[in-house]
């Protein structure tokens, strides 16, 4: 049988494994990759007790399809023997694997898993999550709608507060870039200026009959 080839695939890597120059030694192999912070603060929520060793989680983009036997030879010939674990293809969306990378995607959120600092993910050979994230008509349908409720849940105006606004909290709602919030968005600008326009009257008017708690109107 032939072996699956994949381009977008994720791997572990332990400290204690690897050189002290391995992300000089990785970037050198030159294909895009984005390496999470060190995880060192997964704990057991019934012990406190630390569960998992220290680890990092890397994201790694192949020039063309390849087995995931050719990713571990070549971190293997990069940083040594023993070097690599868990070489798997990326078989969910990359958007939700690098918001993993930080423990901010929904999985993680819902397992309470301990959140790491986004500052701290090292992206290798010009990587860019925006070129990797691909949104079917059902995904871009949904970030529609979750932009939307963005605008009016908190009565955003105009789309530099709506930049702001997710360049601050947009990984809180699944949303990893404005890049790709422009990409859903540039079909529906009508739509999108309808709700900011919406609620700039409401700032300038106000709107008395309507319970600002519930939305009915009175």
């Amino acid at each position: 049988m032939a072996k699956e080839k994949a381009r977008y695939f994720t791997f572990l890597l332990y400290p204690e494994s690897i050189p002290d120059d391995w992300l000089m030694r990785i970037e050198a192999i030159g294909v895009p990759m984005a390496v999470s912070p060190l995880h060192d603060s997964d704990v057991s929520k019934v012990t406190g007790q630390q569960f998992k060793k220290p680890h990092f989680h890397v994201i790694y983009v192949a020039k063309n399809p390849v087995t995931t036997e050719s990713v571990r030879m070549k971190i293997k010939r990069a940083l040594g023997e023993k070097s690599v674990a868990k070489v798997q293809v990326i078989r969910e969306s990359m958007e939700n694997m690098y918001l993993y990378l930080t423990h901010e995607s929904k999985s993680a959120i819902a397992e309470h898993k301990h959140v790491y600092d986004k500052a701290d993910i090292e992206l290798l050979n010009n990587f860019d999550i925006d070129r990797y994230v691909t949104l079917d008509v059902e995904d871009k349908d949904d970030m529609l709608n979750d932009v939307c409720d963005l605008i009016d849940d908190h009565n955003l105006a105009n789309m530099r507060e709506l930049r702001r606004f997710l360049k601050t909290h947009g990984s809180e709602y699944g949303i990893p870039s404005m890049k790709v919030v422009n990409s859903v968005l540039r079909a529906h600008t009508g739509l999108v200026r309808l709700y900011f326009d919406a609620v700039y009257q409401e700032r300038k008017y106000g709107r008395p009959d309507v319970d600002r708690e519930t939305g009915e109107v009175k």
